[in-house]
């Protein structure tokens, strides 16, 4: 394997784990990421949501006990019953029209620049629901575990929201759970526990419709990058678990705003080639 093909796989990698859990998007940071590589092409595009897998083994790892759980318990536990039919829901709405959509949304929206803009949109609402949250009642849900169904298709099409790259499906999903009442904690996790079937069927549903574009000469910088996002999504994850139990998101919605700032000014005035 090229030595610098590699490390462009593992540099991928790297932050794709690192911004797939945080409300920052992690499609956005692969986009703006592969422009500065110059790393790009129709293959590249498939490599950026294979690599999504090693994220979604990271949380399953993470929560592996309490997935053995479900999983055992789902013809003879109502509250394992409940949960997997609420992770089910959430994943249905986006799941959908990305089917009815993708072609669209990556032929229009996969470019920095609306990147940068879904950036510093999605910045300005994390700071809206922060301030609301702060005068808002006691959060109505502080367990996934009381969770309604509709609450879970509230947070499904929350999600739907991050079709739009650089939005973020882990900000769409805790900040929206956050807005219709779930506890920052209970947000976060359910964003964890629903990022398994999106993330895993985002990665099989590429890699199948560009299944010609491949060959077994690509297994092995795949393979990189999708365990370098494996280690670094499992460390962010029980980072962003420790954070959220006395901090709140505001740091991450002026991160967003600063860098779409940023990328607009150097793509209109030159200084950055954005491509992709």
């Amino acid at each position: 394997m090229d030595v610098t093909l590699a490390l462009k796989a593992l540099i991928m990698g790297i932050v794709e784990g690192l911004t797939e859990f945080l409300p920052i998007s992690s499609t956005g940071h692969l986009i703006l990421t592969a422009s500065l590589l110059d790393f790009t092409g129709e293959k590249v595009k498939v490599f950026e949501i294979a690599i999504q897998a090693g994220a979604m083994l990271a949380v399953f790892w993470e929560y592996r006990v309490r997935i053995a759980s479900v999983l055992t318990g789902l013809f003879s536990d109502a509250k394992a019953q409940r949960f997997a039919l609420n992770v089910l829901i959430a994943f249905t709405p986006a799941a959908a029209l990305g089917f009815l959509f993708n072609k669209a949304i990556t032929a229009k929206l996969f470019s920095p620049v609306p990147v940068a803009l879904a950036f510093i949109v999605g910045g300005f609402v994390i700071l809206w629901v922060e301030k609301r949250n702060k005068t808002a009642p006691k959060a109505r849900v502080e367990s996934v575990d009381d969770m309604t169904v509709l609450d879970a298709l509230k947070v499904g099409i929350a999600q739907s929201f991050a079709l739009i790259p650089g939005t973020s499906r882990s900000g769409a999903t805790i900040i929206g759970g956050m807005l219709f009442g779930l506890s920052r904690k209970a947000a976060t996790e359910f964003s964890f526990f629903l990022a398994i079937p999106t993330l895993f069927g985002a990665t099989i549903y590429s890699v199948y419709k560009q299944r010609d574009l491949l060959s077994a000469v690509d297994l092995p910088w795949f393979g990189v990058g999708a365990a370098a996002s494996f280690v670094s999504a499992f460390l962010c994850v029980r980072w962003l678990l420790r954070y959220i139990s006395s901090h709140d998101f505001t740091i991450f919605a002026w991160y967003r705003i600063v860098f779409g700032i940023i990328v607009i000014a150097t793509a209109y005035a030159g200084l950055v080639e954005w491509v992709h």
